[in-house]
This record gives C-alpha cells, structure tokens and sequence, in this order.
C-alpha cells in the first residue's frame, strides 16, 4: 500500500531483481580482481562508521604486500576525503575507467566528494540518480588487483544499501561489519540493521561497539560517555546470535587525526584504542581468509 501511486515503482522492481545480466556480466569483469569485500555498517548515524572504515583501510594496508581500496558510498555525507588526508582531490579518467585517488601506493579512495567542486556543496539527489552512482563506482573505476575493497555506506537501511548488495551480488560479498555505540538508543537501529542483513542475506562478520567508555589520562579513572544502560553490544550480540569484534575506548587524538586526515594508527601506536583496532582488523582479515579457503574448496 505504501507504494501506490509512486511513479518509482518500475524502478524498485527493476533494482529487486538486482542487475539484469549484461551489467552483471560487466561488474563481475570490473571486479573480478577484487579478493575480498567488506561493507561497514550501522543502524545511527554519528557512531564512528567513516572513521572505522578509513582506519580499517589504514590497518590493511599497513601490510605493504596487500592492495586496498575505499569506496565511499556515502552521497550526501562523504567525509572520507577529509579523514583520509584528501580533500581537493580529483578523480582522473583514463582508458581504463577513473582512477582511484591514493593515499599511499598500495590504498586507493574514490567518493563523491571528489567530484563536488567545494567540500560544502551539497548533494541533493532522489534515489535513482544515487543508485546510478553507486553503480558507475563499482563499473567505471579502474580497481586492478584488491586484496580488500573496504566499502563505507551512510546509516539506515535504504537506496544505497539495496544497490550495493544488489550490483555486488553479481560478484562476492565476504560481509558486513557493524558499528555501533553502547547506549539502547544506537542499539535499536543497529537491531535493524542485523535484521536488514539477514533479509539480503547479507553474511555478518561482527559488530564493533565504539566510543565504549573513556580512560582520563591524568587520573586513569574510566567513564561511561555513553552508559550501556542495556548491556551494550556484547548483550546484544549474545540475544541475536552475531559475533562481537571489539570494543574501541573513547580517544580524543581519533578525532585530531581525522581532522588533519592522518591515521590514528600511525599518530598513536600505543594506545588502548589502537590496541583494540588491530585486534578487531585481524578478526576481519581471519575471517576473510577462512571464507576464501571454504569457497575454494567448494570449487
């Protein structure tokens, strides 16, 4: 009934049936190279997903034999030129498609931001014209070989979350990592977003409770910025039956990193925060690499 009278309606239909077999055909060769995918979600806006997507990109390529890539699907709020140090940035067309932007040799960006002609400019499109994006990013960008393509969508459940399951359904998706903070009021939606995921058969690698109380530096004392008045992630992890990555402890340097657009891992390797983000990543990379041995095996 919500849908009568919408003219959009052929274009749902369209994008439910996910891309018909010619653009499947030309995604799959697009992408082809890419070995491993991940979608960083969350339910709330405002909960650290930009910031967890770009220094998970820092963690994985850190390892100088790994290339990585991130795709900044966020249309209206792309603010991962800014975190990762590029902003006034273009995209360059070449033979081969648009050329990602480079952080270092082996981590590549592409957002929107990079095609707006000032960072305040703002994107106000319907959802087709955002999915047309979205689809031109996967098709027209010239990825080469990825170990890892990090992709960083805006909170909610809506066009840009169906169209990126739908045009990477044509490939490999290795699954979603979701962000969240401890209190009940981020918990609701990340409940739906776990919900949105197991309708699209989205597989889930965990979730990620950030900003998970803070340690004062002068008197060690910790505390609970946001109070898990309801048990947090972890008792949210144990009722729904989805892994727990970690916990990121509150840091005021995170956010000075990302304002300069340097990383956070690299500006403070010894704290707790950077501690917690390379436990996490290697939960990520082990369960990428267990999901590429089962399908090898299946073939």
């Amino acid at each position: 009934a919500a849908c009568q009278g919408c003219p959009n309606q052929g274009l749902c239909a369209a994008g439910a049936a996910g891309p018909d077999p010619a653009e499947a055909a030309e995604l799959r060769a697009r992408l082809r190279a890419v070995r491993h995918t991940v979608l960083v979600l969350s339910g709330k806006g405002g909960v650290g997903k930009s910031t967890f997507s770009a220094l998970l990109a820092h963690g994985l390529a850190a390892d100088e034999t790994k290339q990585v890539a991130l795709l900044d699907i966020d249309i209206c709020g792309p603010s991962i030129p800014k975190i990762m140090g590029l902003e006034g940035e273009q995209v360059h067309q070449s033979g081969s498609g648009w050329s990602p932007v480079y952080v270092e040799e082996n981590l590549g960006v592409m957002s929107v931001g990079f095609l707006l002609s000032s960072p305040d400019d703002a994107v106000i499109w319907r959802g087709p014209k955002k999915n047309g994006l979205i689809k031109q990013f996967l098709r027209d960008v010239d990825w080469g070989e990825v170990d890892y393509l990090i992709v960083d969508t805006p909170p909610g459940t809506s066009d840009e979350h169906l169209s990126i399951v739908q045009y990477l359904s044509a490939t490999h998706i290795d699954g979603a990592v979701i962000v969240t903070t401890p209190q009940e009021v981020s918990l609701q939606d990340v409940r739906k977003e776990i919900n949105f995921c197991r309708k699209v058969k989205l597989p889930i690698i965990g979730v990620v409770e950030n900003m998970s109380g803070f340690v004062c530096p002068k008197c060690k004392n910790e505390s609970q910025i946001f109070p898990p008045t309801t048990g947090g992630a972890e008792k949210m992890c144990q009722n729904l039956n989805v892994s727990l990555l970690g916990k990121v402890p509150l840091d005021p340097q995170i956010g000075k990193s990302c304002d300069r657009g340097q990383s956070f891992l690299a500006e403070a390797p010894e704290s707790p925060a950077t501690l917690s983000y390379r436990n996490i990543i290697q939960r990520i990379q082990e369960y990428c690499e267990q999901q590429h041995f089962k399908e090898e095996k299946i073939m």
